[in-house]
């Protein structure tokens, strides 16, 4: 039985960038919304809580919060502590949201773009995130 109503498309799932760079973050998020629309959730967050450099949890949360879809979220990261804050900020959402929430091993870029491409077509959590990973050397 589905839960969606006439003419309602079941949720994709939500693409969410974080980056040490507000710019990067952005600019990131632009290439996404240009390649495939507004079907797809979107959210970005970088820099640190004062504005400079770096990334920080509650960005992060407010990010995934902003791009929640049931389908579940990919996180992008541009460097190891935006790897290691995403994990907290998805862990700090409960256990129920965590479980659908990965951070990928795959570049930014390229790597969000592709991921975007694959949700816009209602794949799962799992193929968006496998076909990212798959430009990973």
């Amino acid at each position: 039985m589905s839960m969606t109503g006439p003419g309602e498309r079941p949720a994709n799932v939500g693409i969410v960038i974080v980056s040490h760079s507000p710019l990067v973050a952005r600019g990131a998020a632009d290439m996404v919304r240009q390649m495939v629309g507004d079907c797809v959730p979107l959210a970005w967050t970088g820099g640190n809580a004062e504005g400079g450099l770096g990334t920080h949890v509650a960005g992060i949360q407010a990010a995934i919060e902003a791009a929640w879809s049931d389908a579940g979220v990919a996180i992008f990261v541009d460097l190891g502590g935006a790897e290691t804050n995403s994990e907290t900020a998805a862990e700090l959402l409960g256990a129920a949201r965590a479980a659908r929430i990965v951070v990928c091993n795959a570049p930014l870029v390229e790597g969000a773009v592709v991921a975007a491409a694959e949700a816009s077509g209602g794949s799962s959590l799992a193929k968006v995130v496998a076909t990212a990973e798959e430009l990973s050397p």
